[in-house]
Parts: C-alpha cells; structure tokens; sequence
C-alpha cells in the first residue's frame, strides 16, 4: 500500500505542478514514446535475466504492491513454533520431531501457524534446518556453518531481481534520449509541413526524455529499493531461525535458544523479552501428534 501511495505521490506532484504552470497533460501522451521506452526497457529486463528470474521479479513487483515483507506477527509465531519444536526435541528426544519434519502439511504442529505453512520457502527451511541434528549426521558446532552457507546462496540468488531491476532502471534515462534522437529524426523529415507539425513533433520528442528519466528516478530505482528492503526483511526471518536453531543444537535451554533469535530482529518487530517469555510460558507444550 505504501508503495502505491508513494506512486500517487509522485505523478500527483508532477502532474500537478506541470498544469499549475499552464501545461495541458494530454500534451504528455504520446503513445510512440511509451512504444519505444517500455518497449526497450522490457526488452532489456528479458535480455539480462534467466527465465526463472524474470519470474521471481514479477513475483517481487506483485508482493511489493501487496505490502511483502516480515510483520511482527509472522515473527511472533516463528519464535511461538521454534520454542514448540524445542520443547519437544528436550522433552521426548529428537526422534519425536521426526513425523513433523518429514510431513508439515499434515502436522497439527505447524498447522497452528499458517503464516509459516503457507510460504513453502519458510517451511523448506525450518525442516532442512532441522533434518540434520534429529538424524544426528552433524555435530551441534558444525550446524552454525551449514546453515549459513544456506544463507548466503539464498541472499545472492534472491538480490537477482533487484540487480535486474537497477539496470533496467539506470538504462531508462539512455532510453529516453533514444526515444528523442528517434523524434527528433522524425521532426526533421517533416519540417515542410510547416511549425505547427514541428513544434508536435518537438514536444513528442522531449517527451521521451521526460519519460526516461521519471521511469528511471520516480518508478524503477525506487521500486527495486523497495524489493531490496523487502529481501532483507525475508532474509533476516530465516537468520532468525538460523540463530534459534544452532543455539538449540548447541545445548541451549528453548527459551534461551528463542531469546538470542528475539534479541536479533529489528526493533520494530522485536516483542519485549517479559512479554516473550509469558507468551510461550502459556503455550501447550504437549507434543503433538503428526
């Protein structure tokens, strides 16, 4: 919604203080000039990127618009399912998490928070987190490292779309000037036809390079600077998980293996360590059956 609201914004001031000084917007619709820079713009994006990442860019421009990103309450219920699991494992041993891992979908477990069943990557990672210390096929030390390595080939794979965005974004203003050479071209071919068809034809041209410049500086740039925040927004939730879950393997108690994960997010997200500690005090620690 901010995003949409910034956007607003944006062509509101520009509209806006072009017609304050006298200007008529219809003069700024020239349908060619649109052709040729979302045209070339569009084709760079598909020139530069692999299929699979014009895909996820089209995934980030649309979780983007919807708000994406880590709430508070997605949060709370990573550390509420995280102190769950670790309750279990100290309880009845390792082996009992075992069915939930394998099956989360049919985990009464998970299924008590669907905003982590729902995100297939979230739930990917918290049972690849885990597999390895209930099978016990690494030591609590050597955890910290596997999942960090995780970590990093997600981070790179996910900064694709944004590194995609910013050309296309830093290419608009070159864009737009081609878009005028090209207009320009055309005026010179019908300067016979007297000033009134040069001076359209003039206006559609500078029209190309205001077009390529507010794409680049007022849609694009931005845009891409809205889904790096949101990556790291998504990448900080699983370094939380990564946090909790090698604090647990390394013996920690849950609530001290939660905490040190609690103490890592940013302050707006960050519940009180009181108000933590009462909440998952309350929560039925009973193991759950799969």
């Amino acid at each position: 919604m901010l995003l949409l609201i910034g956007y607003v914004i944006v062509f509101a001031s520009i509209l806006g203080g072009f017609m304050i000084a006298g200007g008529n917007p219809i003069l700024l619709l020239h349908v060619s000039e649109f052709i040729v820079i979302g045209g070339v713009g569009v084709g760079l994006l598909v020139i530069a990127s692999p299929a699979s990442v014009v895909k996820q860019i089209i995934k980030d421009i649309k979780d983007a618009f919807m708000g994406g990103g880590v709430s508070k309450e997605d949060y709370m219920d990573l550390l509420k399912l995280l102190y769950e699991i670790f309750m279990i494992g100290r309880r009845n041993g390792l082996i009992a998490l075992d069915d939930h891992v394998s099956n989360p979908q049919e985990s009464s477990l998970f299924n008590k928070y669907p905003s982590i069943l729902k995100d297939k990557k979230r739930v990917t990672f918290l049972c690849n987190a885990l597999r390895p210390i209930i099978d016990g096929k690494i030591k609590p030390d050597q955890l910290q490292d596997l999942l960090t390595a995780e970590l990093d080939t997600r981070e790179e794979e996910e900064h694709h779309s944004v590194d995609i965005l910013a050309l296309v974004g830093d290419s608009l203003p070159g864009i737009g000037i081609v878009a005028a050479v090209l207009g320009i071209i055309n005026t010179m071919a019908s300067i016979a036809d007297g000033p009134e068809a040069v001076g359209e034809k003039v206006a559609a041209a500078l029209t190309g390079t205001f077009l390529g410049v507010l794409g680049a500086y007022g849609i694009v740039n931005p845009l891409a600077k809205k889904i790096d925040f949101m990556h790291k927004s998504q990448f900080n939730y699983f370094t939380t998980m990564t946090k909790a879950i090698s604090g647990f393997a390394k013996g920690l108690a849950p609530i001290m293996a939660v905490e040190i994960a609690r103490r890592g997010l940013e302050e707006e997200n960050k519940p009180e360590a009181d108000e933590l500690e009462k909440i998952l005090k309350g929560l039925n620690s009973t193991p759950a059956q799969g």
